[in-house]
């Protein structure tokens, strides 16, 4: 299959570009397109991909694929689809082409949840970089300095996307749930579909299935005929491998590790919170499992400094400026967690709430992450094509939030003036936390670019 032409339409997304950039570096004739010139367009233009900042049906016909791939974000009334589908025989999903690759691997691992998949993904892959592994994750991997990697062994990790169900497609050796929660309903319907989903990814792992025994939701599926290669980790009770004396000291989260009934010592992690301390007992186990050293497996978590847009610092002076994804109502409360546990400063949530659909289903839970929070900034809500259906905003949210706490200082701001705002009126030992999926992270830059002067 080497030196055929693969189009991507939606390369930069962080899927479709680790994908787009192995196959790239295994030798195969790769192009795409996208609606904006990113970062990630010019990682991919550094090794040599072409990206067409458009989506016209004169991109695919003039570079004649034989393999085409496109995002969930496509459209069936998108040019280069519409091309595609009448004149190239082989036309695959960005899931079932990650499959492809992935499936042919003799040591497979691949790391899915509702939350922390990035981070625990990351964490693997660090731990296991002397392995030289293929890699392909959702964020940037501080190790690797990239969303994907590609290696010489037959060792290849992966973020498994439950959002759409093409982690069906996948059938490692090993595999990790993080947890199981109600999200992507728009594709899922409900939990229990969602639930079934994960049992059919469970059956179709051969060697170890490593599981939080702390999710409520994965206690719930029935599991019974695979016991014998399910193993649990845990940061609140006994299980196969778990963490315990977990504190807190200078900035560092500290804690013992207990695997199958024996200490195997203190770890520590620069990333904070609860929830990093559990992801980093999967990779804890998965490294033992192949063979890595116990004290290089604390080297790696120590030095690990989190993926990007995962608790990241981008600006430190009087005040902090923290970007992170968190975008559901379980990581929004996870990060203001994990900033009251290592920060000193006033907390201040800055939030852009992702979809109508998602707000107005998550309204309540919202409310309840953010109110935990000093004060709350609201930015519009990003809209991600939707139409406004719901006719709801950020006011409403913001409603949501009075109600709880009605001396909780909560604000709807615009960008620009919340970028006025931090510049003219910031306090010394505020930390901002800008979290969401939509453009919340570039304005976080922007802000931090202007006060840096």
């Amino acid at each position: 299959m080497k030196n055929k032409k693969v189009y991507f339409s939606g390369i930069n997304g962080i899927g479709m570009s680790g994908i787009a950039k192995i196959l790239k570096l295994q030798g195969y004739d790769v192009s795409g397109s996208d609606l904006s010139y990113t970062n990630m367009t010019k990682s991919l233009e550094d090794i040599g991909i072409k990206v067409n900042i458009s989506q016209v049906e004169e991109n695919i016909k003039d570079f004649n694929p034989d393999i085409y791939v496109y995002s969930t974000a496509i459209k069936k009334n998108n040019k280069e689809y519409i091309y595609a589908i009448n004149n190239v025989s082989d036309i695959r999903r960005r899931g079932k082409m990650l499959a492809d690759i992935f499936n042919k691997f003799n040591c497979k691992i691949a790391v899915a949840g509702t939350h922390g998949k990035t981070t625990t993904s990351s964490m693997i892959s660090t731990s296991l970089l002397k392995k030289d592994p293929y890699v392909v994750v959702g964020g940037i991997v501080p190790g690797i300095n990239s969303n994907s990697r590609v290696g010489n062994s037959d060792l290849f990790i992966v973020e498994a996307d439950e959002s759409d169900n093409s982690f069906l497609e996948l059938y490692p050796n090993y595999s990790v749930i993080t947890n199981i929660e109600s999200d992507h309903l728009e594709h899922h319907g409900n939990l229990e579909n969602i639930k079934n989903s994960f049992i059919q990814f469970i059956s179709q792992t051969d060697k170890k299935i490593i599981l939080s025994s702390d999710c409520e939701n994965i206690k719930s599926l029935d599991l019974s005929k695979y016991e014998d290669r399910i193993v649990r980790y845990s940061i609140n009770k006994e299980s196969d491998i778990y963490a315990k004396n977990i504190r807190v000291e200078n900035g560092l989260t500290k804690y013992e590790v207990i695997l199958n009934y024996k200490s195997i010592g203190e770890f520590m992690l620069k990333v904070p919170g609860l929830h990093n301390v559990s992801n980093s007992l999967a990779a804890i186990y998965i490294a033992n499992e192949l063979g890595v050293s116990i004290e290089d497996i604390k080297k790696s978590l120590l030095e690990f400094t989190g993926a990007k847009r995962r608790y990241q610092l981008i600006y430190d002076n009087d005040i902090k400026i923290i970007d992170d994804y968190a975008h559901h109502p379980t990581e929004i409360n996870a990060t203001i967690k994990a900033a009251r546990s290592i920060e000193k400063g006033k907390i201040i949530a800055v939030f852009e709430p992702h979809r109508y659909t998602r707000t107005s289903f998550f309204m309540d839970e919202f409310a309840k992450a953010l109110v935990e929070a000093n004060e709350v900034i609201l930015l519009p809500i990003y809209a991600a094509s939707e139409e406004n259906t719901e006719n709801i905003s950020s006011f409403d949210l913001k409603e949501k939030i009075k109600l709880l706490d009605n001396n909780k200082k909560v604000e709807v701001v615009l960008p620009d003036i919340l970028i006025e705002k931090m510049c003219c009126e910031s306090k010394k030992d505020e930390v901002y936390l800008f979290m969401g999926a939509g453009l919340i992270s570039k304005l976080a830059y922007t802000i931090s670019d202007k006060l840096k002067g």
